[in-house]
C-alpha cells in the first residue's frame, strides 16, 4: 500500500474530526477508568453512562443542551443511588442496579415516544463521523477540565481510593473527593456522548484502567499506560473503520477489548514464569545443606 492511501483518511474532514474528538476523550476517559477500577467502580460507570438517557431525551423535548440533560440525569442517578444505599439494608451495587436500570428503562420509553425525522440513535450508538466544531469545543474544554482535577489530586483520590478512614484521618475532605470524582464521571460521560455514545462509553471508562492494572506495579505507571492505550485505541480504531468500512466506536471498542487479551495473556506469562522462579528457589533452598551442616563438613582448622 503507497503512502498516499495510508494518508487517505486524513484528506477527509469528517475523519479529521474523529481524530480530533479521539484525542478530547482519550485522557479524561483513561484517567478516570484507573481510580474507577480500584475502587470497584466498573458497574457506577455502567450505570451512570446508561441512567443519562432519560435526560437527554427530555433535554431534546424541551430545547435545551444534550450535555445539560445528559449531566444532571448522570447525577441524580449518583445522588440517588447514594441514598438509597445509606438509609436501606440493600448494598450500594445492587442499588445502583435498581436505579440505572429503572432510569434507562424511563429513558428508552420516551426514546420510543418521540416522533420525529430527527433520529437520536447516535447518543446511543455515538457518531464519530458526524463530529462538529461545537462537539469538539464541548468536549475539549471538558476533557481538559476533568484531566486537570484528576492529574493534580491524583495522589488524593488514590489514598481514598485504598482506604478512605486513612484519607479521613490524614486530613482530606473524603466527602469532598467522593463527589468530585462522581462529577468528573458525569462530565466525562458528557464528553463521550456524541464521539462512542451511551452504551459504549463505559468501554472507554474501564478497559484502559483494566488494562494498565494488568501490566504496572506503580499507579503513576498505570495513569500512563492507560492514557497511552485509550489513545492508540481510539485513534486506531478510528482510522482502522475507514478502511475496513465498519463503525468506529464499535471498532474503538474492539480495539480496547483486543488490548485487554494481550494484557491479560502477558500477565499470565508473568505470573506463570515468577511461580516456576520461586518454586525453583525453594527446591534450591530444600537441598542445600543447613549452616550447622555445612560446618561440620569443613575440614579441621589446623592451627601452628
Amino acid at each position: 500500500m503507497s503512502i498516499d492511501a495510508l494518508l487517505l483518511p486524513f484528506d477527509f474532514s469528517f475523519m479529521r474530526n474523529a481524530f480530533w474528538i479521539a484525542l478530547c476523550v482519550a485522557p479524561p476517559t483513561a484517567l478516570l477508568s484507573c481510580f474507577l477500577v480500584l475502587k470497584g467502580w466498573a458497574l457506577m460507570g455502567d450505570g451512570t453512562s446508561h441512567a443519562t438517557l432519560p435526560g437527554v431525551v427530555l433535554a431534546w423535548l424541551l430545547g435545551a443542551p444534550l450535555i445539560v440533560g445528559a449531566f444532571v440525569a448522570g447525577m441524580a442517578c449518583v445522588l440517588a443511588t447514594g441514598y438509597l444505599s445509606q438509609n436501606s439494608r440493600v448494598k450500594q451495587d445492587t442499588v445502583l442496579g435498581v436505579v440505572f436500570s429503572g432510569m434507562f428503562a424511563v429513558g428508552i420509553v420516551m426514546y420510543t415516544w418521540v416522533h420525529t425525522n430527527e433520529h437520536l440513535s447516535h447518543v446511543l450508538f455515538g457518531d464519530m463521523l458526524g463530529i462538529g466544531p461545537k462537539d469538539l469545543i464541548t468536549s475539549g474544554v471538558i476533557g481538559a477540565v476533568v484531566s486537570a482535577v484528576l492529574i493534580l489530586k491524583w495522589k488524593d483520590f488514590l489514598l481514598h481510593a485504598f482506604d478512605p478512614a486513612q484519607a479521613k484521618a490524614a486530613g482530606l475532605n473524603v466527602s469532598m473527593l467522593h463527589y468530585t470524582l462522581v462529577v468528573c464521571l458525569s462530565l466525562t460521560i458528557v464528553a463521550t456522548l456524541t464521539s462512542v455514545g451511551l452504551i459504549l462509553a463505559v468501554a472507554l471508562l474501564i478497559t484502559p484502567g483494566a488494562i494498565a492494572y494488568l501490566t504496572t506495579r506503580r499507579f503513576s505507571h498505570m495513569l500512563m499506560v492507560a492514557v497511552g492505550v485509550c489513545l492508540l485505541s481510539m485513534l486506531g480504531g478510528a482510522y482502522a473503520s475507514f478502511f475496513i468500512d465498519s463503525a468506529t466506536a464499535p471498532t474503538v471498542v474492539l480495539m480496547l477489548s483486543l488490548g485487554f487479551v494481550v494484557a491479560f495473556i502477558y500477565r499470565l506469562n508473568v505470573n506463570r514464569r515468577n511461580s516456576r522462579r520461586k518454586a525453583e528457589h525453594e527446591v534450591a533452598a530444600s537441598t542445600s545443606p543447613l549452616p550447622a551442616e555445612r560446618e561440620a563438613k569443613k575440614p579441621p582448622r589446623i592451627t601452628a
